[in-house]
């Protein structure tokens, strides 16, 4: 899987800013996909802090991660010449460290507050900003506000939502509360609606080179497939749903952009470097593209990755390590 993020991350550095010499601070911000272990600090279900999560990782242990190993912003920090950041809530993330960055991020979180729900306490977008505007206070304490307001402007910051959204909401169950209320296309438009002031809130929290990352093949995720696929195809309705979602997030930015008159915001197409991937994963180093590494049932995209779960031998030649999660 590691060569998965090694893709991403050359797709991300495209951008002039990403690829710098001296190490900026690094801002996380979002979901699963990039938490770092914030929920092993909150009282919820959504966490991974049970073997075989960490497997891979330098300790072998779990750290909260969604991974077997490292996930995207530790591979980013190497990118950026420096050591991962932590989650904000770790208790050792102070003095000097936090000059490094932090990672805010929540698995379960998606852009509405309503999404992820079922996993009770996840920290959600206003309040991830929250902490970032306590993380700046503290960082003043330290360097002084201007010095501070300098590390924000110059820092990369990540902001990665939009598939919970529609796993964990629209689609959680087969006639949920949101699809009651609003087709796909107009759901998408909600959401894109409500994302695009988050963007705008983190412009004016400072954030000036903001990586945007889209929403991935939702239909092709393991724990899709189990429930709606018979012959381990991607299922199309939320294909439809990721990519009229890309589509508008794109729109978004270009305009963020555009009144910025400024490169502020990158999107990062992770949708169409996955696509890539399953159309020839030799090419990238993958075997299995269909399967979950851990996992039980159909596609191992049942239920929770456990000591119990079925874990496969080579964890590198999965695309997918558990459920959802690459």
């Amino acid at each position: 899987m590691a060569s998965l993020f090694g893709l991403f991350i050359i797709l991300c550095c495209a951008c002039s800013w990403c690829c710098v010499n001296a190490a900026p601070a690094y801002f996380v911000f979002g979901d699963s996909l990039v938490d770092s272990g914030n929920n092993n600090y909150v009282t919820t279900t959504a966490r991974a802090n049970m073997y075989p999560y960490g497997i891979d990782y330098p300790t072998h242990r779990p750290t909260g991660r969604f991974s077997n190993g490292l996930n995207l912003p530790d591979f980013i920090s190497r990118k950026l010449g420096a050591e991962s950041v932590l989650p904000y809530l770790d208790p050792s993330n102070n003095g000097n460290t936090l000059l490094r960055g932090a990672n805010f991020a929540s698995a379960g979180v998606g852009i509405l507050n309503d999404t992820g729900v079922q996993f009770a306490n996840i920290i959600r977008i206003p309040r991830q900003y929250q902490y970032f505007v306590e993380y700046k206070n503290r960082v003043a304490r330290i360097v002084g506000r201007n010095q501070t307001d300098r590390l924000v402007a110059e820092a990369l910051v990540s902001i990665t939502l939009g598939g919970n959204d529609y796993v964990n909401n629209y689609y959680l169950t087969p006639v949920s509360a949101r699809a009651l209320q609003y087709s796909l296309t107009g759901y998408t438009q909600f959401i894109i609606s409500e994302y695009e002031k988050y963007l705008r809130q983190l412009y004016q929290l400072g954030g000036r080179r903001v990586l945007v990352t889209s929403t991935g093949p939702l239909g092709c995720a393991p724990g899709v497939k189990a429930t709606r696929s018979r012959n381990g195809e991607c299922a199309a309705e939320l294909q439809r749903a990721a990519s009229l979602f890309n589509s508008q997030l794109r729109t978004v930015i270009n305009r963020l952009n555009s009144e910025a008159s400024a490169q502020v915001f990158t999107f990062a197409d992770s949708f169409a470097m996955n696509m890539g991937i399953f159309s020839n994963p030799a090419q990238y180093g993958f075997v299995d593209t269909t399967n979950a590494c851990c996992g039980q049932g159909s596609y191992n995209g049942l239920g929770l990755c456990t000591r119990s779960s079925n874990l496969c031998a080579n964890r590198d030649t999965h695309l997918f390590w558990d459920n959802y999660h690459p």
